[in-house]
């Protein structure tokens, strides 16, 4: 039995709720569109059954099903060596009644499910632990853990007063409510790894799209999880966006709200790179997150390499060893500091 108890979502395209399933907390999520896309347009009318199901057809053999998977992973990922795995594991959890065998229904259910952007984004990046659990899946719903603290301040301020408040407030309310300093210094290494496992990751390049303290969160040990997945978007997304993309100026190449590519102003065509990696946007969040209550003796090195880090850039090819290298002296940095304590 699952159990819906409180709707989280106020657009038609996206239905997510809290609810209880086999005595745990749960969240469950249903046919939820392409959140950058509904987000742009929030009435648009949720899609009908009929088109979500309609592959594959009867008839298919297993073999033909696992070369629809490959090609739909090498669209959407791109042509990694490690796809073959992935479509594995994906026939393996297709295969819901365990009896070794992928039925027509059980196939068409995991075909809609990839196509909820996600679910495909949580297959990819499960590895380390840094996504919600997936715990369940039926047709193109699926239920994944609840995660306690849904923001990195473990607080939010109601949506209702957000308006009415300054920053400097909110500022203040965050900071009362935070966890201690080598709390967050632990949940900000997650963080950390986090962007390196998706910078060239097992299945690709990710973007973080919007970059906001609301998509990120950690669990009672204080690991941190990546909330909202729906803000991730893969680089073969975001290429197929910019691709031939007519702009006047930058920000016309922007897809979501931060993934912000530079426009060729002769050509009057978007490019591919993008200006701000992945690395020096979080560590724009991590400023405010990790200055206040800072030790002293660590406080002036923390906030040097946090500036040197917020301005990186994402153009330079050769950009990959500096920005290993900045993520690796600001984890250090942390870590060194509670590797020691009972905070670690």
């Amino acid at each position: 039995t699952l159990v819906f108890q409180q709707c989280l979502s106020s657009s038609p395209t996206q239905q997510v709720y809290r609810g209880r399933w086999m005595e745990k907390e749960v969240i469950i999520k249903c046919g939820i569109e392409d959140a950058l896309k509904a987000d742009s347009n929030p009435d648009s009318v949720p899609r009908r059954d009929l088109v979500l199901f309609d592959k594959p057809t009867r008839g298919t053999s297993l073999d033909e099903f696992r070369e629809m998977l490959l090609n739909f992973l090498k669209a959407n990922l791109g042509d990694q060596t490690s796809l073959a795995a992935l479509v594995n594991q994906i026939i393996t959890m297709a295969d819901v009644n365990r009896d070794g065998k992928v039925s027509l229904a059980e196939a068409k259910s995991i075909w809609a499910l990839l196509h909820l952007n996600e679910f495909l984004l949580m297959l990819s990046l499960h590895e380390k632990e840094h996504t919600p659990k997936l715990l369940g899946h039926c047709g193109d719903l699926y239920v994944t853990e609840k995660i306690p603290h849904n923001s990195l301040y473990g607080t939010n301020v109601p949506h209702f007063f957000q308006p009415l408040l300054p920053s400097a407030i909110h500022r203040i309310i965050h900071q009362w409510f935070a966890p201690a300093w080598p709390r967050r210094a632990k949940i900000a290494i997650g963080l950390l790894e986090f962007v390196e496992e998706i910078f060239h990751g097992t299945y690709g390049n990710f973007y973080i799209c919007e970059t906001s303290f609301k998509n990120v969160g950690y669990n009672d040990r204080y690991d941190f999880k990546m909330v909202n997945l729906r803000k991730v978007a893969t680089e073969m997304t975001i290429r197929g966006f910019l691709k031939g993309r007519h702009c006047e100026q930058n920000v016309d190449c922007t897809y979501g709200k931060d993934c912000t590519a530079p426009c060729d102003k002769l050509m009057k065509q978007c490019k591919s790179d993008m200006i701000q990696p992945n690395l020096a946007k979080v560590c724009g969040l991590l400023q405010d997150y990790l200055l206040y209550g800072a030790p002293s003796d660590l406080k002036e090195e923390l906030q040097k390499q946090l500036r040197t880090c917020m301005t990186l850039s994402g153009l330079a090819s050769q950009m990959e060893v500096h920005h290993s290298l900045v993520l690796n002296n600001l984890k250090t940095l942390l870590w060194k500091k509670i590797s020691n304590t009972k905070y670690s």
